[in-house]
């Protein structure tokens, strides 16, 4: 069995520009209560402790910013800024690049800027222990329907079988690295590890690892903040 020891390194992709969410600003840099998703992810992801470095994939443009203005003083001499590509899939390469001597990575959206550190924790503890494709899920709540070109229904599947995949994804970076190899683009990680034909196992989400991606989803974190559901110490 190989050694699960070594360093993890978070891979955060942020060259969106997150159209669907309506802002001004590529998604990541998006404030929510005088912090950006983007703060709050890296912040997340190093408060967990299993974390020991970060690698924030930016816009072009702002490549050349210091990890303490995008961050701040606190967890800057463990973050690294590197440009982004024109698709996901280039910037989580560029992530890759910029991470030596990594043992496994986590690819962490920065919309998902609520996701608690315990999650970070309970991935990385599957990798730890044996896994080398690792994602949080939880349980679909609503009927899902297969519809055909016409939006006619072609099937109702089985929802007990079906999960709502969030990130953290965890990674054996060779793993990673050979299925972004020569990849097309691709909104989830672990289905090109998927067309390797390598397992990919499951650990519990978090409803709070919600993606912001519309308007909606931006009023509800803004809300989920204001409730005092997340707590600073948490977030």
């Amino acid at each position: 069995m190989k050694d699960r020891n070594g360093p993890v390194v978070g891979i955060v992709p942020a060259a969106g520009r997150g159209v669907r969410l309506g802002e001004p600003l590529p998604k990541a840099f998006v404030e929510l209560d005088g912090r950006t998703m983007l703060e709050r992810s890296v912040e997340a992801m190093l408060a967990s402790a299993v974390v020991d470095q970060v690698v924030i994939v930016a816009p072009p443009e702002l490549a050349a910013t210091s990890a303490a203005e995008l961050v701040g003083e606190a967890f800057a001499d463990r973050v690294r800024v590197v440009a982004g590509g024109a698709e996901r899939a280039d910037s989580v390469r560029a992530g890759l690049a910029a991470a030596p001597g990594a043992r496994f990575v986590l690819v962490h959206d920065a919309a998902r800027a609520l996701t608690p550190p315990e999650l970070f924790v309970r991935v990385v503890d599957a990798l730890r222990a044996g896994c080398d494709a690792v994602i949080p899920v939880l349980p679909v709540a609503d009927t899902i329907k297969s519809v055909d070109a016409d939006g006619v229904v072609t099937g109702t599947p089985d929802r007990s079988t079906l999960r709502a995949v969030q990130t953290p994804q965890g990674f054996d970076v060779e793993l990673l690295a050979r299925a972004n190899r020569d990849a097309a683009d691709a909104t989830d990680d672990a289905g090109l590890v998927e067309r390797l034909g390598e397992q990919v196992a499951t650990v519990a989400g978090d409803p709070l690892a919600f993606k912001i991606t519309t308007p909606l989803d931006l009023v509800l974190a803004r809300a989920v903040l204001a409730s005092g559901l997340c707590t600073e110490k948490e977030m």
